[in-house]
């Protein structure tokens, strides 16, 4: 059983930072993509940024300046580093992940989310 568990989430005014994590665990071969989306009330699920597993990473428009996404191979984690925070980026913030099980089945996988609240 593979799962993903997001951390860091929290409340913060404008201009403010957070950090956020997302462990990877289980029966784990490989991990491809991993990254973060975000969804807000009304809206659709939305992608914040993504990082390769050779470490490329890519960003949407609203997070670029802003927010920075890292990985750590070794410990099956991916972080999500925001700063500058505004009051649209609140939302429920979700990890993904692409993971090859030992099985040799591969499959996206989501965490449960995580709620940031930044006001203004």
């Amino acid at each position: 059983q593979v799962q993903l568990v997001e951390s860091g989430g929290g409340s913060v005014q404008a201009g403010g930072s957070l950090r956020l994590s997302c462990a990877a665990s289980g029966r784990i071969r490989s991990i491809n993509d991993m990254g973060w989306y975000r969804q807000a009330p009304a809206n659709t699920r939305e992608l914040v940024a993504v990082i390769s597993s050779r470490g490329s990473t890519d960003y949407a428009d609203s997070a670029k300046g802003r927010f920075t996404i890292s990985r750590d191979n070794a410990k099956n984690t991916v972080d999500l580093q925001m700063s500058s925070l505004k009051p649209e980026d609140t939302a429920v913030y979700y990890c993904n992940a692409e993971i090859t099980g030992v099985y040799y089945s591969t499959r996206k996988y989501w965490g449960l989310g995580t709620q940031v609240t930044v006001s203004s």
